[in-house]
């Protein structure tokens, strides 16, 4: 009898896909190659901002030297809450260069979370945009005994089109002291130094630190997981976690060496730092960054950086289809598009195809696993299941195993749901200084998600629901995932979460939230019939509520917790 150690999904990856790879040590020592190969390749594009592997090497030797010479030392911790600009990567890199480990953080998070995450990691150093500092950042540092650096960005800086963009609310204000791709734009913050000052003036008249050898056992982040299931804890992400999910990635997509990689997802987020900004490097490729997600701004990037690779969550693409001006030459460039973070329905990849062209691959990871731990293959695509709906995550790598298992970690059949148990170099040995909770997600080194789903026969994976947002209607089970996915089949719905309420009678119902598409228009009564007319009697909607945008995390997730509260 087969059984997961088999690893039946190994039949849909190709010669490439399947071969051995030997990831460099650290995302720095693929960086350092590009830099040598290719020294002149831009290695940030920024609006119409540009920096060379040469310079962006340069920059952040200087703010390793400006770290070292305030005293930060090896394994020290580097709190980075920035969106997706050039400052972000040259920050990571200095970080790296300095032998420390990076915190990514939510620009959006506020002072109590952000306050946990200085306490809880022991930041040392803190690097953000200057409104941050100047908001909350400077006064909840100086009470953070373990913080002793600040440095902060003029996220407008590095590029020349701030009129344009602050018009449409895509970047900052910028104080009118200077322009151009060379301007800092403002003046060092009371308490902190200008990063892009220091990064140009440092490694001039301060020692680049050196080189700190760092190996794949180093850990390399600190990512905060979002708090879905209480207080965030940090996954200790090494720099040979990164490094084999770029490396498998470079040589599983089949990208030429230096192509366009497009920022969709933040680069704060564990998908975006590394399917997105490590692959670059690891490719010696060229990272296009629009600061944050507009549709408008970024179907605008497509046309000016014709990227070849991007990965974003469904509701991204669902805006950029949604926007007026969408059209299939803006997606013409793209040799892989990728989805994640999020469930993908399926009727959104085929639309998304209809209309526009290329097809969207489904992938399925965690922070614990470094982002992807199955993903649909170039050349294939997801079925669906069935019987549920589903469209299928995606397929391991053939380094990982995936089980379905039971209450006791047992194995479950095929085609039996279960919890998703994953083992494999992708993920990470433990949480940041909680080995309780280490020991009770990762028995023996293999990650215990939390996630309900299945696998079929030839190694397709469905991801079913969280275990945790299971709805039980008069002792039946009914999974969000499949109620939503009928709701996307119906022309008027844009996005979906489903979330089930108390009911004296049932237990619990089930309770749609919707928004619809631009123009669109649709009662909540008729809502509720297009479900009853296709599924169980238990697990239609009973209530439909139309809002006009859902609420989410800025990675894309739908916040079904914020729904539930609200129901």
């Amino acid at each position: 009898m087969t059984s997961y150690r088999d690893k039946p999904w190994l039949a849909q990856l190709n010669e490439a896909q399947r071969a051995p790879v030997q990831p460099p040590p650290s995302v720095l020592h693929a960086f350092r190659a590009a830099v040598r190969s290719a020294p002149g390749r831009t290695a940030l594009a920024y609006f119409d901002g540009r920096l060379s592997y040469a310079e962006t090497d340069a920059l952040s030797d200087g703010i390793a030297a400006h770290l070292a010479a305030r005293g930060f030392a090896r394994g020290d911790r580097a709190a980075v809450m920035l969106q997706n600009t050039p400052h972000f990567v040259l920050a990571v890199l200095g970080v790296w260069k300095a032998g420390g480990v990076v915190v990514p953080v939510n620009p959006m998070y506020k002072s109590g979370e952000m306050r946990h995450i200085l306490d809880d990691a022991e930041v040392t150093a803190v690097i953000c945009a200057d409104r941050t500092w100047d908001a909350f950042l400077r006064a909840l540092a100086a009470g953070t005994p373990s913080v002793r650096i600040a440095l902060t960005a003029q996220e407008a800086g590095l590029q020349t089109r701030d009129d344009e963009r602050v018009l449409r609310g895509q970047l900052p204000q910028a104080p009118s002291t200077g322009s151009g791709a060379g301007g800092t734009r403002s003046g060092p913050r009371e308490g902190a130094d200008d990063l892009l000052a220091v990064a140009r003036t440092a490694g001039r008249i301060r020692a680049v630190p050196p080189d700190p050898e760092l190996t794949a056992d180093d850990v390399a982040l600190i990512s905060y997981t979002s708090g879905t299931s209480g207080t965030p804890k940090g996954a200790t992400n090494t720099h040979g976690n990164i490094t084999y999910i770029a490396e498998r990635q470079r040589t599983g997509l089949g990208l030429p060496e230096g192509a366009t990689y497009f920022a969709l997802a933040p680069l704060f987020h564990i998908t975006g730092l590394v399917s997105e900004l490590a692959a670059a490097l690891v490719n010696a490729g060229t990272l296009a960054l629009a600061y944050r997600f507009e549709a408008g701004v970024v179907l605008d990037a497509f046309l000016e950086h014709r990227p070849a690779y991007t990965v974003g969550p469904a509701t991204a693409y669902m805006a950029l289809m949604a926007h007026p001006d969408a059209s299939r030459d803006h997606f013409a460039s793209f040799v892989a598009m990728y989805s994640g973070g999020a469930p993908l329905p399926p009727a959104l990849v085929e639309t998304f195809r209809a209309d526009f062209g290329p097809y969207l691959h489904n992938g399925y990871g965690l922070t614990e696993c470094t982002a992807p731990c199955a993903s649909v293959p170039p050349g294939r695509e997801a079925p669906v299941d069935k019987v549920s709906g589903a469209l299928a995550v995606g397929v391991p790598g053939p380094d990982t195993v995936i089980r379905i298992i039971d209450e006791n970690g047992a194995d479950l059949p095929f085609g039996e749901p279960g919890e998703i148990a994953v083992r494999g170099p992708q993920v990470v040995p433990g949480y940041w200084r909680r080995p309780e909770a280490t020991a009770a997600a990762l028995p023996d080194g293999e990650l215990r998600t939390g996630d309900i789903g299945f696998m079929d026969t030839d190694g397709w994976l469905y991801v079913v629901d969280r275990k945790k947002d299971m709805i039980n209607a008069s002792g039946f089970k009914v999974w969000p995932r499949e109620v939503e996915d009928v709701l996307y089949t119906h022309p008027a719905v844009r996005e979906a979460a489903v979330v089930g309420v108390p009911d004296p009678y049932r237990g619990e119902s089930v309770k749609a939230y919707v928004s619809l598409r631009p123009g669109a228009s649709a009662e909540p009564a008729e809502l509720s019939a297009f479900c009853k007319e296709r599924l169980a009697a238990y697990k239609y909607p009973r209530t439909v509520v139309i809002l006009a945008e859902l609420p989410k995390t800025t990675s894309g997730k739908i916040l079904r917790r914020e729904l539930r509260h609200r129901a």
